[in-house]
């Protein structure tokens, strides 16, 4: 079984219900700042630490006075406007104490569905975790429609864990993991700690058991439970209502962990295999061979762009001969990549005016 001491790179999603009380629709500050000192404790022994956090339409309908029944959206993306605010001050204000800096990152569906975006958003929260930031991930709620929208923070929060290649993914929620019925209801219903492999039957355990004031029930875990594992990345379902929640889950408190269903590297690299070039990018032999010494690939050995293709897309990287050496994303576009092949990265603001991507395709995103 998974254990929280043992992550590498951990993303927690924080649920309305823990962040904000119902009844007054003001933040549960005690309980923000002992999470915080969680969050500061687990990075301090070098592991990278994501928050995907609700609570902006919480919060900003207690301070607009909306009542704590169903809104219409433009009253929920309003609440959404105003409460951002608040919710990443409130967090900047928590972490801050442990000398941690925090960085606001609101996304939609739409941004995961579009390579461009993606890669975009993977880019930004790899680069500030580099420089020691803490990403704090919401839905962008004030112009997410329902063509667009996650729905949930669950699945959100699955889907950063993706991006960012997490290892570990906790779900803090007002019940302690996945039962084989609803314990609400079912007074034999039985405690799961852990699920090797999601399969009907434990889909079927799942129940639309949401709070006042969270939109996820037990079957929007148990999804995102799914895009995790999936993906590598290990899941738990752990009570979140108590102070110091993670380390309670790391004291042994009551969860239930998925098993992960293989490596976050060898997901990502089975998913690149997958796709279909759009393009192909030819290569000298020194590029080859700096690509057999897992370096990235550099516009400077590119001696030959094929085909049209978007920044994102992916690209067969090929020899002199045509001999297929591997596949990989593309930074930048068929275009862009003519004008830059054969260029050292620092000629690239010169070529194309702006200061690009040192990469043409970086070796996260390469198979070979």
């Amino acid at each position: 079984m998974a254990a929280l001491t043992d992550a590498k790179r951990l993303v927690v999603k924080i649920g309305s219900a823990l962040l904000v009380d119902a009844k007054t629709g003001t933040l549960r500050q005690e309980w923000l700042t002992s999470l915080a000192a969680d969050v500061a404790r687990i990075r301090a022994r070098g592991t990278d630490v994501i928050v995907v956090s609700s609570g902006s339409i919480a919060l900003g309908r207690g301070i607009l006075g909306l009542p704590m029944t169903p809104l219409a959206l433009e009253q929920s993306q309003a609440a959404a406007a105003v409460g951002q605010i608040r919710l990443a001050r409130a967090y900047e204000e928590a972490l801050s104490p442990h000398g941690i800096i925090t960085g606001q990152v609101l996304v939609t569906l739409e941004d995961s569905q579009d390579r461009r975006r993606y890669l975009n958003s993977r880019a930004t929260m790899e680069t500030m975790l580099g420089l020691g930031v803490t990403p704090i991930v919401n839905e962008n709620d004030t112009i997410a429609t329902d063509e667009i929208r996650y729905g949930d923070n669950d699945r959100l929060a699955a889907q950063v864990a993706v991006t960012v290649g997490a290892d570990q993914l906790v779900l803090l929620s007002d019940v302690d993991g996945l039962y084989t019925a609803n314990p609400y209801l079912n007074s034999d219903a039985q405690h799961l700690a852990i699920v090797e492999k999601i399969t009907p039957q434990i889909e079927a355990m799942a129940g639309e058991a949401a709070s006042g004031l969270s939109k996820g029930g037990m079957i929007t875990k148990v999804m995102a439970a799914r895009v995790a594992t999936d993906a590598g990345c290990a899941m738990a379902i752990a009570l979140g209502t108590g102070l110091n929640p993670l380390a309670q889950l790391e004291n042994g408190a009551a969860a239930t962990w998925f098993s992960a269903q293989t490596d976050p590297q060898v997901a990502r690299k089975r998913w690149i295999s997958a796709m279909k070039p759009r393009g192909t990018v030819m290569i000298d032999a020194g590029a080859a061979g700096a690509l057999d010494r897992g370096k990235s690939l550099l516009p400077a050995g590119v001696i030959q762009i094929n085909g049209n293709f978007g920044r994102g897309d992916l690209v067969a990287i090929v020899d002199p001969s045509g001999a297929q050496l591997g596949q990989g994303l593309v930074r930048y576009t068929s275009v862009e990549a003519r004008q830059i092949m054969g260029r050292k990265s620092a000629e690239i603001f010169a070529v194309l005016g702006y200061e690009g991507r040192s990469a043409l395709v970086h070796r996260d995103d390469m198979v070979l």
